[in-house]
């Protein structure tokens, strides 16, 4: 059951979520995968990078940093909510466009990760599921009832395919 179904939709949904233990622990889940990638591309993943050969040293660069914007827009969409959670922003400024969590290149595009360390391809994998799963928080806590959620949803275009075919 998502936000929008739940009979706290809409703005009373969103401060029932910014209060909840989901919410604290989503936080704590977000920030610490933040301060685990930060000590990893800091020391063992830097030396680990010096030691990869010159084209999965590019690619290691490249999945690094957009890890590291994906990981910033997680910790910038939680750090706003916390705000409203701690009464230092009112939750009409934080559904503004420039504090939503809008959809990214780098959370849908899958990293090569082909001779890069496990380690690295394993924050990878944690960031993008937790991108996935605080993209959609966001998306029903502050999309109004029948907007469209995406504008390229193929999954949402294979079902209406699916059902106008099936319903003769």
């Amino acid at each position: 059951m998502s936000f929008q179904d739940s009979e706290e939709a809409g703005a009373g949904g969103a401060e029932s979520f910014v209060q909840s233990e989901l919410f604290a622990r989503t936080f704590r889940e977000g920030m610490a995968l933040v301060e685990e990638t930060a000590n990893y591309l800091d020391g063992e993943g830097r030396d680990a990078s010096k030691k990869l050969s010159r084209d999965v040293a590019l690619a290691y660069a490249g999945a690094s940093m957009r890890l590291t914007t994906q990981l910033m827009q997680i910790a910038s969409w939680l750090l706003v909510l916390r705000a409203v959670r701690e009464g230092e922003m009112v939750l009409g400024e934080a559904s503004e466009d420039k504090y939503r969590l809008t959809p990214s290149e780098a959370a849908s595009v899958k990293f090569k990760t082909e001779g890069l360390p496990e380690r690295l391809v394993g924050l990878i994998d944690a960031a993008h599921q937790l991108y996935s799963r605080i993209s959609r928080l966001d998306r029903e806590l502050f999309v109004e009832e029948g907007a469209p959620e995406e504008k390229n949803d193929a999954a949402a275009q294979q079902r209406a395919l699916m059902k106008a075919f099936t319903a003769r």
